[in-house]
């Protein structure tokens, strides 16, 4: 069920039944247009995440942020998984097999660090000043565990690939393998992320993030059509 349109639609038809009910007519008229405008407000805020729309400065923050976002990521998985640290305790743990077991690694990971990290990161960016609009960091709680999964799907994926194996196995044949097997995961995810489009990472965070959103334009059209309804009573005292 699509939400956004769903709360629309109704405050558009409390619009409709304002202008015909026989009873409480200016209430419900209220009610539509203030529920209608919040909504629509909430709506036109998560489509500018999106989609660049002429004359609004600030719109298509995430495609326009593509740079920012690659960079982002390299830093968050170079700097939180493959430090050097990292890599030589856990190779020195483990022998490295035909079929890398990912579990060990993914259980080792503090996901929740991680999107505490980046929750940081995105409330100290341009992008924290309009999300402050909306709740703040407390509206980006129930991405967690959105988020957790889909890092830990992507670690999955990167440590399962013939890449990052030969990668690893080449590191260990070397003196200074903990060095190289950091240029060389390094490498790896460079090459990933420059395989990136805005396009694509518009995708990725709108697949992530959009259902999520879509409750503030459902609270937006609530509390909208709540501020109608005390105005309209106002008024008529």
């Amino acid at each position: 069920m699509n939400k956004s349109l769903m709360t629309n639609l109704l405050a558009v038809g409390t619009i409709g039944a304002g202008y015909v009910s026989p009873v409480y007519s200016d209430h419900l008229l209220t009610v539509g247009l203030f529920a209608t405008s919040g909504a629509l407000t909430n709506w036109l805020a998560i489509h500018m995440l999106f989609e660049k729309v002429p004359g609004l400065y600030g719109s298509g923050v995430v495609p326009s942020r593509f740079e920012e976002f690659k960079t982002g990521i390299r830093a968050l998985i170079m700097n939180q998984f493959f430090t050097a640290e990292n890599v030589k305790k856990f190779l020195a743990e483990q022998k490295i097999p035909d079929e890398f077991n990912a579990d060990p690694v993914i259980e080792a990971v503090d996901c929740d660090r991680i999107f505490d990290r980046l929750m940081e990161a995105v409330m100290t960016s341009p992008f924290g000043s309009m999300l402050n609009m909306f709740g703040g960091a407390a509206a980006l709680q129930p991405l967690r565990d959105p988020f957790v999964k889909k890092i830990q799907v992507e670690i999955r994926l990167l440590l399962s690939s013939p890449k990052f194996l030969d990668a690893i196995q080449g590191g260990l044949n070397t003196a200074s393998y903990t060095d190289e097997m950091v240029d060389k995961v390094d490498a790896i995810v460079m090459q990933r992320l420059n395989e990136l489009t805005p396009e694509m990472v518009k995708t990725i965070v709108q697949d992530m993030i959009h259902k999520h959103l879509g409750w503030l334009v459902v609270w937006g059209g609530v509390f909208g059509g709540f501020i109608g309804l005390v105005t309209s009573v106002v008024w008529r005292l």
